[in-house]
């Protein structure tokens, strides 16, 4: 029954238009994902388009066999062992395959960021400082790029005796080795610390891929420390994205005369913490008190399956273009009650008319 269950929100997620907020939604709403695929055609039908492609039952029996024999396993986001910080994100993945550690999820952890082709210095920098972060029993989280992400991880996995460890988000899936001269590194995090993938197995990380995987890597930690970052790099978006779930953006200060450094220099200007050493990043992320300490938790609470009448549509879908706009500013545009927008909002991107933008905007397809 819970192997029906699994193949069932796997279909869910791997179907056409089932983006994360989707997800949440169905499920939300229908309680449960089976339901949720029979309710599809009718959805979309109402967003005035073609049922989304469901998934092959076969790809998903195929893809469970794969990750079973990689030693992996899946954790969804009904889950009570899903990451709570990574669940707070409205976009949280509906799914995460998970190989090695996974108590590693459960301790308090720091994202470390940073330039692929960093110095010398800014490498050596960042292994010391997720030693110090993991002798402590922190997860240093990281993207198993080249460069910082590599120091981070192999300073991590040094300090790991001590009850820390490191978790690495990849873009592809979770048999996939990139960059190819890391593979010796993602086996033995796989051995002895924790690798995480939303992608299915096979899957060859996308330039559109790397954005998600770092949504996640800010999702899972109290805190993102950049160390060296030119000006619109990738790590600049994953601080960009901590900062946006509420969690602390730092940095470290670099030379004016390295480019390398003019992000993080940029970064600390605009208000993030600065640096030096890992007691700069304790006392931001650690309470002074233990008392004040909130216990994470999250769960997934079916709602009333209320349906939008035709007119609700027609002021919804009249409120939309191809220019994106808050969904806040649909509710108040609309009068309707947040529940009944999202719904219609629901329909009409399971119809494929709809798309999500980043900040919580909307655009609507038209033709």
């Amino acid at each position: 029954m819970a192997e029906e269950a699994t193949a069932a929100r796997l279909r869910l997620i791997r179907s056409a238009n089932i983006g994360p907020v989707t997800y949440r939604q169905l499920i939300a709403r229908f309680d449960s994902a089976a339901a949720a695929l029979d309710a599809l055609p009718m959805l979309a039908a109402r967003g005035g388009g073609r049922a989304p492609v469901i998934a092959d039952p076969r790809l998903v029996s195929s893809e469970m066999a794969i990750t079973a024999k990689l030693g992996a396993h899946y954790i969804f986001l009904d889950d009570p062992a899903y990451p709570a910080l990574l669940a707070e994100l409205e976009n949280a993945p509906p799914v995460l395959i998970l190989r090695g550690d996974p108590g590693l999820l459960q301790r308090q952890g720091i994202a470390m960021v940073g330039a692929r082709n960093a110095s010398a210095a800014a490498c050596r920098f960042a292994r010391q400082l997720a030693h110090d972060l993991a002798v402590e029993g922190m997860s240093v989280i990281s993207g198993l790029a080249r460069g910082i992400d590599t120091a981070a991880h192999v300073g991590a996995l040094g300090g790991a005796s001590e009850g820390g460890g490191t978790i690495a988000v990849i873009a592809g899936g979770i048999d996939i080795v990139y960059p190819p001269e890391n593979a010796e590194l993602q086996a033995r995090i796989a051995a002895e610390g924790l690798l995480i993938a939303e992608q299915p197995p096979g899957t060859e990380p996308r330039a559109r891929h790397f954005p998600y995987r770092n949504r996640i890597i800010a999702g899972l930690g109290l805190g993102t420390v950049v160390v060296e970052a030119a000006p619109k790099s990738g790590s600049l978006i994953t601080a960009r994205l901590a900062a946006e779930a509420g969690r602390e953006v730092m940095a470290v200060p670099g030379s004016p005369l390295d480019p390398r450094a003019q992000g993080c220099n940029t970064l600390i200007r605009e208000g993030a913490t600065l640096v030096q050493d890992a007691r700069d990043i304790f006392e931001q992320v650690r309470p002074i008190d233990a008392r004040m300490v909130r216990a994470q938790t999250h769960s997934f609470k079916a709602g009333p399956a209320e349906d939008a009448s035709d007119t609700q549509r027609r002021v919804v879908i009249t409120l939309l273009g191809p220019v994106p706009v808050a969904i806040d500013e649909v509710i108040r545009q609309s009068g309707l009650t947040p529940a009944i927008v999202q719904v219609v909002l629901l329909e009409l991107e399971l119809a494929g008319r709809l798309e999500r933008q980043a900040g919580g905007r909307i655009s609507l397809h038209l033709g």
